[in-house]
């Protein structure tokens, strides 16, 4: 009934250890990279098949090239195959196929990531975990929720509604919570809140050969351990590279008595920088601080149809009791002052606020449709706080002499901003000159004792400037961290190290 390596694939699930020996014979195995088999034969889509239905599987030239490409400006490199698994346990039988026949494993969930994440940079089978969509578990009363790779931000937080609960980490997109896992992702709120490597407690795995792990143990959930190494931090970020979450276990919070927002607009850029390191140093409590630029601004204005200054603005968001907001807002209001703020906005119910911030959560967009038919690339490089207001000023001068189009926009409360740069692919020089800002860029926020990438990965394009930012040491570690996980080295290949 199975291909002969359905057999092998059993053994490698059940006793991986004992089965290596046969997994060599089968697929030729050794300890170093193999160049994976491009082709996909009739056994083995046949194998695929059989554990996911034949309606899971897909050879179609259009399913493969929406697979192959995410966000960002890097082409398309479709799979071979996609297989849409309704389980872990499914889950578990391809990834062991795909190991017997060294074919490279491209985990997918929503396609938001700006780093092409998912593109597969020597075919193989793309894992589509998007049917994998259960809220596993919630625990409202210890504040945490267990939900499967299909889940996402917005579908959770729909779900929790009535339940006095939130999950606060927002990247804008509406991105699966495990893709959010993978790439560490953070957003909006992440200066009150955190990333997501902070508010996810355990992960179920399911590794290169077929194994099933749990991070911090299976149904594990406490607040805090000492329990030998950290490896839920080890996959937060790993981008695919180590294996695929097929759970995650997150933190929740409580949903805020009052939230107020605002906008104030300020006459330069070091004006609404300051103003921002200036809040955090007095111990406010923000939820939210955010910066755009004046380019941005004029970009917003001009998609959402609003009319705000063009002018650098801060968007700001308070989370409290009545009682507490009332001395939050009476002090940055005193600070924004002190800076030459002033267009002050403010909004307090629910339909206000989300008019306020509407041009905050287009900026992608509205940058893009400055040039129309241009591609977009965002950076996201991240500083210590006291280093934002001369980094942001240094760069906005780049971007003038460099003659580029990039709106400054930013989680400036913890220190990342991004610029949503905007190219003509036709023109090469441009694409060149694009190519040499971003790397100032990043190299300009590792002199200041920073990182290339505060929330978006390594991906495809920094995987030069990780090596920078980390060492060769520190490198030599990830890889062989990544070899002990994955020898055969099909996990998401190409990306990160």
């Amino acid at each position: 009934m199975y291909p002969s390596c359905i057999g092998v694939c059993s053994m490698a699930l059940h006793s991986p250890l004992r089965a290596f020996p046969a997994l060599k014979r089968v697929a030729g195995w050794r300890n170093h990279r193999l160049q994976p088999k491009r082709c996909m034969n009739r056994d083995i889509t046949d194998a695929l098949s059989a554990v996911a239905g034949a309606d899971n599987i897909s050879t179609s030239s259009a399913v493969l090239e929406q697979h192959g490409k995410d966000e960002s400006y890097h082409g398309c490199k479709p799979p071979d195959i996609v297989v849409w698994p309704q389980n872990v346990e499914q889950v578990s039988r391809l990834a062991a196929i795909c190991w017997a026949n060294d074919l490279p494993i491209i985990p997918f969930g929503t396609s938001t990531g700006l780093e092409g994440g998912v593109a597969a940079l020597k075919g193989g089978v793309c894992f589509d975990l998007t049917k994998m969509d259960k809220i596993v578990k919630l625990n409202a009363v210890d504040f945490d929720v267990t939900v499967e790779p299909g889940v996402t931000r917005k579908s959770l937080n729909n779900y929790l509604r009535g339940s006095g609960l939130w999950f606060p980490v927002d990247p804008g997109a509406d991105a699966s919570l495990c893709g959010m896992a993978a790439t560490s992702a953070s957003g909006t709120n992440a200066v009150r809140y955190g990333t997501m490597r902070e508010n996810v407690m355990n992960m179920e795995v399911v590794l290169a050969d077929g194994r099933i792990m749990y991070t911090a143990g299976a149904q594990r959930r406490t607040r805090k351990t000492s329990a030998g190494y950290n490896l839920t931090n080890l996959f937060v970020g790993s981008e695919g590279t180590l294996g695929i979450i097929t759970k995650t276990t997150l933190r929740l919070h409580g949903i805020p008595e009052s939230m107020v927002s605002a906008v104030c607009t300020f006459p330069t850029v070091q004006a609404a920088v300051d103003c921002t390191v200036q809040v955090l140093q007095y111990g406010i409590p923000i939820a939210r601080i955010e910066f755009l630029d004046d380019v941005m601004m004029d970009a917003c204005n001009k998609f959402s149809k609003l009319n705000y200054a063009v002018s650098s603005t801060l968007f700001l968001e308070f989370h409290g009791t009545e009682k507490s907001l009332a001395e939050q807002i009476q002090v940055t209001d005193e600070i924004m002052k002190a800076n030459r703020g002033s267009d002050y906005i403010w909004a307090k119910d629910q339909e206000a606020r989300d008019k306020l911030w509407q041009a905050r959560h287009n900026a992608w967009y509205a940058a893009r449709a400055l040039r129309p038919g241009c591609k977009a690339y965002s950076t996201d490089v991240c500083v210590p706080l006291s280093k934002l207001p001369e980094i942001i000023v240094a760069t906005k001068d780049d971007l003038i002499q460099s003659k580029l189009t990039g709106p400054i926009v930013g989680h400036v409360g913890d220190g990342n901003f991004h610029c949503l740069m905007t190219m003509d692919p036709r023109d090469k020089d441009e694409e060149r000159r694009v190519k040499e800002f971003t790397d100032r860029l990043a190299r300009r926020a590792l002199a200041m004792d920073g990182t290339c990438t505060g929330e978006h990965g390594i991906g495809l394009g920094k995987r030069h400037l990780l090596t920078e930012e980390i060492g060769a040491v520190g490198m030599e570690v990830m890889r062989g961290i990544k070899a002990a996980l994955d020898p055969k080295q099909i996990m998401n290949p190409g990306k990160v190290v």
